[in-house]
């Protein structure tokens, strides 16, 4: 037979988070332990030294650094660690690394989302500079060159290995490194909103085999992510902090660590630098927020912040306002690399500079959800939040930020309002200048997608401070549509609706509830209204055209994705290339999905949908080479196994076919099409009873709304195998 009965599109909704897809925040967990206690700012020194006010207090040498090692840990708050005041922290590498270096108290970062807060790092410029504003829709413009790139420059061996998706090289980071290893399950499937991610042991062990590859100048990155929503530390981690299953996570990060830690120790001379620092905090219920990217509290804006070489002069606490765009400086000075000019930090290796302030935003519910855009300064420890309803804190006296003092302080108020660049406005101003070209284009970049409502300006009923319940239910739709309760998804999806009509992220978490329940009419209800409205982000526009795809309405789906520029969005070309694919169109198709690479070389959905598109013209060789290409940059792909099985099947190689379906089968156990394959083929080599085995389970397990007439004739095959 041509090609098997049952070769499925297998496309589902964007099972990583929405950020990933275009629609909306990182992902959550319902239920995580709340803070023990949030100490403020530590006034003790840890170091065997004492207190070390001044540091440093003589000046360093210039290029003393010809091996630095930056780590960002994802998430993580600067108040759990066992320096920061934490006394059952279990955190003893990040205790030492204070011991022996300097720890900042007062660090900040200037957003509370993953992706832009390490372009503020690595760039050394601010989010308004440049330009990315969220985890959705954006990417580095490589002409903001990075620490990688400048220190490559200057004979750096420059490494990368990064724990999640959100890091991943098609968004532009990997600007400068030789090796970027973002290898964390790309194109994979998944059941829930959950990010691909690696665990940390994994980023070090790798990052160490590079590190220790290498022979003179080198600059390695390493990215752990796992204090990330949902918690789920290793049993030794969690059994050590009882109920609060992210304190496991530090205490994990902390234990993956310490191999680096030795190594660094071990290499034996001065000069190496160690910077370490997170991306952002966790709010862990404070201010009502379950994670983090809905506000710019402390728990989710302050960050710890290390450096440890033997070269410092000093060690201890240093209490000046940091920022993560002295980071990039304090690394170029460590190296003995100019620093480009203009740059709005300063070197953490000098004397501490008259204070400057720091600018931080969270513009995510504003790009996502439509709500009120949250910028802010902080300067001389008061904390000015600008929004619809205006916060000011004095951070000193209120470190948990209990009290707004906007209607006390109006003079401060005054002056840190001034302080907001008018560059980092958002929405940009000229807005409502914009060529309906233009606006298209912003709303294919998420720029728009969720204040398609077309407010100029914002009231009280748009501040996130009024809408805590919204962002609970939310929450709560995730941890539900997790657990695969899905009629308990679909029905807080339509309270998101009802509760917040212009909001598009409530129809898309409605339109995956109601896919996944089979119910896939009601789905393209939803997606619809939401497009016809302005509402569709770019992730609910691409479900659109791939489920008007599978019920065989390739036309109209090249419609709705005609309606919005791709602007090189490796994800939009990958689904456009399907569609082209199944609309028959085979040779566009094939040009589509190419470009894919010139955004993304290392794309492994691109060689997968190649293979699709080969099975639709019985090109087998052409399915063989692209699967397997797939396979090589993620091996871990069910769809990729069984366009590989077709086509292997079809070229009169049986065995070898079954083989692949196994392994597809293995990873996506109730995809009832491959199990499916799997049945028939086995039988036919006479397998029976890997046959009967996989009959039984398709009669059992498929719904009987999507398989009803399958599953007669599997029961009738199944009753007709021999004994």
């Amino acid at each position: 037979m041509a090609v098997l009965r049952r070769l499925i599109l297998g496309l589902v909704l964007c099972a990583a988070p929405l950020s990933a897809c275009g629609g909306g925040g990182e992902s959550s967990q319902e239920g995580a332990a709340p803070q023990q206690r949030r100490a403020a700012p530590a006034e003790s020194d840890p170091g065997a030294d004492g207190t070390n006010d001044g540091w440093p207090q003589s000046e360093l040498a210039s290029g003393f650094a010809e091996r630095i090692v930056l780590v960002t840990v994802d998430t993580l708050r600067a108040d759990v660690l066992g320096y920061s005041g934490r006394d059952d922290a279990a955190t003893p590498t990040f205790d030492r690394l204070a011991r022996e270096g300097v720890y900042f108290s007062r660090a900040h970062a200037h957003n509370v989302m993953t992706l832009p807060s390490h372009a503020n790092i690595l760039t050394g410029r601010l989010p308004y500079e440049h330009g990315v504003r969220d985890n959705a829709g954006f990417r580095l413009d490589p002409r903001w060159p990075t620490v990688a790139t400048l220190l490559r420059s200057e004979g750096f061996a420059t490494a990368a290995v990064i724990g999640a998706f959100p890091l991943d090289a098609r968004f532009g980071l990997d600007a400068g490194f030789d090796l970027y290893d973002d290898r964390v399950s790309e194109g994979s499937e998944t059941s829930s909103y959950m990010m691909a991610e690696r665990r940390g042991d994994v980023v070090v062990e790798r990052g160490l085999r590079w590190w220790r590859a290498q022979r003179g100048k080198r600059f390695l990155w390493l990215h752990l992510f796992d204090p990330h929503a949902p918690y789920a530390a290793e049993a030794r981690f969690a059994r050590s902090h009882p109920g609060d299953a992210y304190q496991g996570e530090v205490s994990a990060v902390d234990a993956y660590l310490a191999p680096l830690v030795e190594q660094l120790r071990a290499d034996g001379d001065d000069a190496t630098l160690l910077v370490v620092t997170s991306d952002h905090g966790e709010a862990l219920g404070e201010h009502g927020e379950k994670t983090h990217g809905l506000f710019a509290y402390e728990p989710t804006l302050r960050v710890p912040l290390l450096l440890w070489s033997p070269s410092l002069p000093g060690r201890g606490h240093d209490r000046r306002e940091a920022r993560h765009v002295d980071l990039l400086p304090t690394m170029l000075d460590a190296a003995g690399v100019a620093a480009p000019t203009g740059l709005p930090g300063a070197s953490l290796l000098r004397p501490a500079p008259a204070a400057a302030s720091t600018y931080f935003e969270a513009l995510g519910p504003n790009i996502n959800r439509g709500w009120a855009p949250l910028r802010g300064v902080l300067e001389d420890g008061e904390k000015f939040i600008s929004l619809p309803i205006p916060e000011l804190y004095d951070l000193d006296s209120d470190p948990d930020e209990s009290e707004n003092l906007v209607g006390q302080r109006t003079d401060s108020v005054r002056a840190l309002r001034r302080q907001l660049p008018e560059e980092s406005q958002w929405p940009p101003s000229g807005r409502t200048d914009l060529s309906a070209d233009e606006e298209r284009q912003l709303r294919s970049l998420g720029y728009l997608s969720g204040a398609a409502s077309g407010k100029a300006t914002y009231t009280a009923e748009d501040d996130p401070k009024n809408l805590v319940h919204v962002d609970d239910l939310a929450h709560r739709f995730v941890v539900a549509y997790q657990r695969r309760d899905l009629d308990e998804a679909v029905g807080l999806a339509r309270q998101l609706v009802e509760e917040r009509p212009s909001m598009g992220l409530g129809y898309y978490h409605l339109a995956q509830a109601l896919l996944d329940r089979g119910d896939t009419g009601e789905a393209l209800e939803v997606m619809g209204t939401a497009y016809r409205r302005q509402l569709a982000t770019p992730g609910l526009r691409r479900q659109l055209a791939l489920t008007l795809t599978e019920s065989g309405r390739a036309l109209e789906a090249l419609q709705v994705l005609d309606s919005a520029p791709d602007g090189g969005d490796p994800d939009t070309l990958n689904v456009r290339g399907l569609v082209l694919a199944e609309a028959g169109r085979h040779q566009e198709a094939v040009r589509t999905l190419r470009r894919v690479f010139e955004h993304d070389p290392r794309n492994p959905e691109a060689h997968q949908n190649l293979a699709r598109a080969a099975l639709l013209r019985e090109d087998w060789s052409a399915v063989v080479e692209s699967a397997r290409a797939a396979l090589e940059l993620n091996d871990a792909l069910p769809l990729a196994w069984n366009y590989l099985g077709v086509a292997l099947y079809n070229q009169r190689q049986p065995s070898a076919a079954l083989d692949a379906w196994r392994r597809a089968v293995e990873l996506a156990p109730s995809d009832f099409d491959l199990l499916y394959n799997l049945a028939i083929v086995s039988a036919e080599q006479g397998r029976l009873d890997e046959a009967r085995r996989a009959l039984r389970r398709f009669v059992d397990e498929a719904p009987p709304e999507r398989y009803g007439p399958d599953i007669t004739a599997a029961r009738r095959r199944l009753e007709q195998l021999p004994r």
